[in-house]
């Protein structure tokens, strides 16, 4: 009988899935977090076929450059033919929950700037949420706020019923003193890597 692979060799796996996804010769998008990073190790190995990557965080940056990636500005860069980042939570719409890693706004940013998103996932959760009001508190470090790579604090939100992703993203972005929200709608994933016991699952939405 064949072991259940850890957390970490999904990660693995669908790290270096995504290398399928990625052009020769272009500049790819790439976002944030532990699956990310595994990603990031995958990319280094054929960094000599792609121009460059597009980093949607400082600690991405820090480690595309240590591979060896040249890293480019957002406006050094036209459109990007792929972003592929991961998720906190995806439905089986390809409509996502992020912001784990503390860089939503700039992974909105470069997400919007791409032709195809390709969410990488160690876990798949699809899921109503319980209750409609939600609870909220400022997520915190060793007591202090967590303060995001451009300058703003997070709120996490527990409890909320999210039928319609859409329109709860456009109307929570429009609330006095909110930069951005963790649910990508407006950018939802056109396919996700999705590691299982059984192997790497593709899922296009």
């Amino acid at each position: 009988m064949s072991q259940a692979l850890t957390q970490d060799e999904l990660k693995t796996r669908v790290g270096q899935a995504a290398l399928a996804f990625v052009p020769a010769g272009e500049v790819v998008g790439v976002g944030t977090g532990s699956t990310v990073n595994k990603f990031i190790d995958a990319l280094a190995t054929i960094k000599d076929r792609i121009r460059g990557a597009v980093s949607s965080s400082e600690a991405s940056t820090a480690r595309l450059r240590a591979a060896g990636i040249t890293v480019f500005e957002a406006q050094e860069v036209d459109t990007l033919s792929v972003y592929i980042d991961g998720a906190d939570e995806i439905d089986g719409h390809g409509y996502m929950i992020k912001g784990g890693g503390a860089a939503l706004t700039r992974e909105k940013i470069v997400a919007a700037q791409s032709r195809q998103f390709i969410c990488i996932a160690s876990a798949l959760i699809i899921r109503q949420f319980a209750a409609l009001g939600g609870t909220a508190q400022v997520r915190l470090k060793e007591g202090q706020p967590v303060v995001t790579d451009n300058g703003q604090h997070l709120v996490d939100v527990k409890g909320l019923h999210i039928t319609d992703p859409l329109r709860f993203e456009t109307e929570v972005s429009q609330w006095p003193g909110v930069v951005t929200v963790g649910v990508f709608a407006h950018q939802k994933a056109q396919v996700c890597l999705l590691g299982t016991a059984s192997g790497v699952k593709t899922l296009n939405f």
